[in-house]
């Protein structure tokens, strides 16, 4: 075979590992394919990340809990599908915006009112991964805290997968935490308008 066939042969199959590649990492990320093998797993701290809420535990338990126990708000139809619903846990799908692409979970979550919120991924980026708000009466209002606890497969290589989701995990709660202060402050009474 001529050198200059050899070449763009090589080119070619090395093009095509790397799009096997980006395909391979985008299906990762975006839950679609999830890699539990329970070889060599590693467990990561999520959070804490924590705000000061001024409003009852009460509210601010209801303003993250509607959403799941009633009907999904339209601003929300985009980002949660609940397939699921009891008296203290549904079955969820959560769509997230992530820098390639938008990434699904299916979580269970539990509600024990007013006091926590507990998140579980069946489905996902990672093999495990478990959270919860905690709501705590503090300073007249409610300390709202948000901790989790991310595991991956695959010892180094899993650990690298796992940095790169939690940055993105804390990064999309953190987004989420600002609407749900806003909203359980609003339901104040006396605060409206201000």
């Amino acid at each position: 075979m001529p050198r200059s066939r050899r070449t763009s042969r090589r080119l070619l199959l090395a093009g095509a590992g790397a799009g096997a590649a980006r395909r391979a990492y985008r299906l990762l990320a975006s839950g679609a394919v999830t890699i539990d093998l329970g070889l060599g797993r590693q467990s990561r701290p999520l959070g804490p990340l924590s705000r000061q809420i001024a409003a009852s535990r009460e509210a601010v338990f209801d303003v993250i809990a509607t959403p799941y126990l009633g009907p999904t708000p339209r601003a929300l139809r985009d980002k949660l599908h609940v397939w699921e619903r009891g008296s203290d846990m549904v079955l969820a799908a959560h769509f997230t915006q992530v820098k390639c692409g938008v990434t699904t979970t299916v979580e269970t979550v539990r509600f024990t009112r007013p006091e926590r919120i507990d998140f579980r991924v069946v489905r996902g980026p990672v093999p495990h991964l478990v959270e919860s708000f905690v709501l705590e009466q503090a300073d007249g209002g409610t300390k709202l805290t948000w901790q989790g606890e991310l595991g991956t497969d695959l010892w180094a290589l899993g650990a690298w997968w796992g940095d790169r989701v939690a940055r993105a995990w804390e990064k999309a709660v953190r987004a989420s935490l600002e609407p749900i202060v806003v909203e359980a402050e609003r339901r104040v009474p006396g605060k409206q308008g201000i």
